[in-house]
């Protein structure tokens, strides 16, 4: 699709974005650099200008678009919502409770069966979810073995001369090459991502599915600011949810429905979620909340909501309707409309070639510039002239998709 005028009109000049990042503990300025950059990229290849600027509204931490596009102009105002501090409070400074958060989550899923059933969807993201878990035990393993090898030589070389009490220097010796090794594994995690993985797996499956206080108080936040764009005079209000940010979308804009705070009259309400892994929270036995307003969200007239995914995407539960596989799906049941970004198709073989093994880049590739774009165009959605209801309307959803109840805990809140 194109926002040429002779396929359809212009129905957006203004536009208010609040994107919703995963659990994320970077600051949010990376994002802002991040769409500077891609969006660039998106406007060469795809022949249109795209301009960033200091945002003019007040709140969470922004910027502002101008983009004129197959000869329209129009303009965005994107907000960051932050949990970034969230996230790093929830992140164990420590060697110890990183192990201890390793035994909880993996007993988490296990036990409550939702990681066999989750195995049924995709097996991409539940080995995204099990490569923690191997890799912690792996440089557990190392470790330990290194140490004990150690401890071994040294006893060998010091009991011909002091006997008995070399075991005492031998043991304190291994210990520390252990802990030595342990440290720098953690140390080397920005490459690894094995002790970051950890902590986003064990955040939610710490309160099986539910959402912490902290969490629930700064949605409530999210919603304020949300709620207030859709009572001013721009043209769309678009919430888009990346990777955990999409489980979080939902219930905010559920919460602003219910409370009457979409007006009829108002701003377009648009819901873009990307890359979502709604599932690892959603087959958890405590997550009424989250299924509730799955459940409500997929039957509403008041918003327009995609879903976007794609089976490149490793980390993503790829083409999975998040409604329908949770086992909420109401009757009457719209939303979301569950289609593929194609990275195989939209990526020249070049381009594809060079990301196709980077999984943790692939899973902001939803974010970025394609060099062969297809419908799908983060930057025309996030600043061109057509509203997500206008651009995909008539789009059919992805013919492979996966719509069927797959999940044990079906019960939502009252």
């Amino acid at each position: 699709m194109t926002d040429s005028a002779s396929d359809i009109a212009q129905d957006v000049r203004r536009r208010r974005v609040f994107y919703i990042p995963g659990y994320d503990p970077i600051h949010p300025r990376r994002y802002r650099e991040l769409y500077r950059k891609e969006g660039a990229a998106q406007a060469k290849v795809s022949d249109y200008e795209i301009v960033l600027r200091p945002k003019t509204t007040t709140g969470p931490y922004g910027w502002h678009v101008a983009a004129r596009m197959d000869g329209t102009d129009s303009a965005a105002d994107i907000d960051v919502l932050v949990w970034s501090d969230i996230v790093r409070d929830s992140m164990s400074n420590s060697i110890p409770a990183t192990y201890a958060q390793l035994v909880r989550t993996a007993w988490t899923y296990i036990a409550s069966g939702a990681l066999r059933r989750l195995m049924r969807l995709r097996k991409g993201p539940v080995i995204a979810a099990l490569y923690p878990i191997g890799m912690l035990l792996l440089q557990l393993v190392v470790a330990g073995g290194l140490g004990w090898a150690v401890g071994a030589m040294l006893s060998a070389l010091l009991s011909p001369l002091i006997g008995a009490v070399a075991l005492g220097p031998a043991l304190i010796a291994g210990i520390g090459v252990a802990v030595a090794i342990l440290r720098w594994c953690k140390k080397k995690d920005g490459k690894i991502f094995a002790y970051y993985l950890m902590h986003d797996y064990a955040y939610s499956a710490r309160w099986n599915g539910a959402n912490s206080a902290p969490l629930e108080a700064r949605m409530s936040e999210f919603a304020e600011a949300i709620g207030a764009a859709l009572a001013s005079d721009v043209d769309e209000v678009l919430v888009v949810g990346h990777s955990s940010g999409a489980h979080l979308g939902v219930s905010i804009l559920a919460d602003l429905i219910r409370a009457g705070r979409v007006p009829a009259n108002g701003p377009k309400l648009g819901f873009l979620s990307l890359g979502q892994v709604v599932p690892m929270v959603s087959f958890l036995p405590g997550a009424h909340r989250l299924r509730a307003d799955l459940h409500f969200l997929a039957a509403r007239d008041e918003l327009t909501w995609i879903d976007v995914t794609a089976p490149g995407d490793g980390c993503a539960f790829a083409l999975c309707d998040p409604v329908a596989v949770s086992g909420v799906a109401p009757e009457g049941k719209r939303w979301p409309l569950v289609f593929s970004a194609q990275f195989t198709r939209s990526l020249s073989p070049e381009r594809w070639a060079e990301l196709r093994w980077r999984f943790f880049r692939l899973h902001f590739q939803y974010l970025c510039a394609f060099d062969r774009p297809l419908d799908y165009d983060y930057f025309r959605i996030t600043a061109g002239p057509l509203s997500l209801a206008a651009r995909y309307a008539g789009r059919p959803p992805s013919a492979s998709r996966i719509d069927v109840a797959v999940s044990k805990f079906t019960s939502m809140a009252a």
